[in-house]
């Protein structure tokens, strides 16, 4: 129904209560902040510890997200077509590429000035929450086949984070974290691209199938209850009145000026609507948290990184149906 009530409302010519429609796309958004929110509550209450948090983020990385994203790509005819499979990808280096390029230039304007301070900055602006946050969007207002070409375009996130944003972060080589590609969530997607390809799931037995499903159910609302374990962790080093200039600045760029860039790139990109629906998505998203491990790896700066991802945490609770709604409009999808 809410899939129904929104690709009615962006039919070009369709004249509906922009109220309505924001309230439509908000209902979906909720239910995200809701989960990370009770992850927040789980850590300070001490019901989900830190020591836990390696073990359950192995067990998500390694065998809840790999299951979730068999279940959605194999049987999946977008998936099929080769405008879904190539182009992904390098939309999503792209993009992530552009943010890096835009969160370097953008750093003076946050009045930051050395390395540690503006190659944090500008991964954390260039980064967007790729995950754990719009796949369950994907799902709730689209279609499998959306989410199944979300996972495609992620390898191209994933390449970008692990070349381009460790030379912004670290000053290092551009080839030195490509072994961090061979992960399980990129080998699970190579795999069962392969496997859709030749039919393969065809002759897997039922029970598998369903087990994957089943276990792949889990990750999301796991990743989220993690995600904000990890932001109830570094609350307390979150000191907006000192880093103001940085909260403001990063969210302008992340929030502001770069879903502008997707919008475009949605609406005028030859494309399939599957991707353009992704395109839409990810324009709209906050900050990845995963740049304040990064940072505190690779001699960033922490403090920046947590400016960042939390400030635009809190601000996307507003702009992010906001810019799903326009994109849609505007997309014409």
């Amino acid at each position: 129904m809410i899939a129904s009530a929104i690709l009615f409302a962006a039919t070009p010519g369709v004249t509906d209560d922009p109220l309505s429609e924001f309230l439509t796309v908000l209902s979906a958004v909720l239910p995200i902040f809701c989960i990370a929110g009770a992850g927040v509550l789980l850590r300070k209450i001490n019901w989900l510890s830190e020591k836990a948090d390696q073990s359950l983020l192995r067990v998500t990385i390694n065998l809840l997200s790999p299951c979730l994203i068999f279940d959605k790509i194999l049987q999946n005819e977008a998936l099929r077509q080769p405008g879904n499979v190539f182009l992904p990808p390098i939309v999503g280096f792209v993009t992530v590429a552009v943010g890096l390029w835009v969160g370097k230039f953008g750093a003076r304007f946050a009045g930051l000035k050395d390395q540690r301070t503006v190659g944090t900055f500008a991964l954390c602006v260039g980064l967007y929450n790729y995950g754990y946050f719009p796949l369950p969007l994907a799902e709730t207002l689209f279609d499998r086949e959306t989410v199944g070409v979300l996972f495609v375009h992620n390898l191209g996130v994933e390449i970008a984070m692990w070349t381009l944003g460790i030379v912004v972060i670290s000053g290092a080589k551009i080839g030195s974290g490509w072994r961090k590609l061979l992960n399980p969530p990129v080998i699970a997607i190579l795999a069962a691209l392969l496997f859709n390809a030749l039919h393969g799931y065809e002759w897997i037995p039922s029970f598998v199938i369903l087990t994957a499903k089943m276990l792949g159910q889990c990750a999301i609302p796991m990743g989220l209850i993690l995600i904000g374990a990890i932001v109830a962790d570094h609350l307390q080093e979150f000191h907006s009145t000192i880093g103001w200039r940085v909260v403001l600045a990063g969210s302008a760029l992340r929030l502001g000026l770069l879903p502008i860039g997707f919008l475009l790139l949605a609406r005028y990109l030859p494309c399939t609507i599957e991707l353009k629906r992704v395109i839409i998505l990810q324009g709209a998203m906050s900050s990845a948290v995963f740049p304040i491990a990064m940072a505190r790896h690779y001699n960033g700066d922490p403090a920046t990184a947590l400016r960042v991802v939390i400030g635009t945490s809190i601000i996307g609770f507003v702009t992010i149906p906001i810019w799903i709604r326009l994109g849609m409009r505007f997309g014409q999808l």
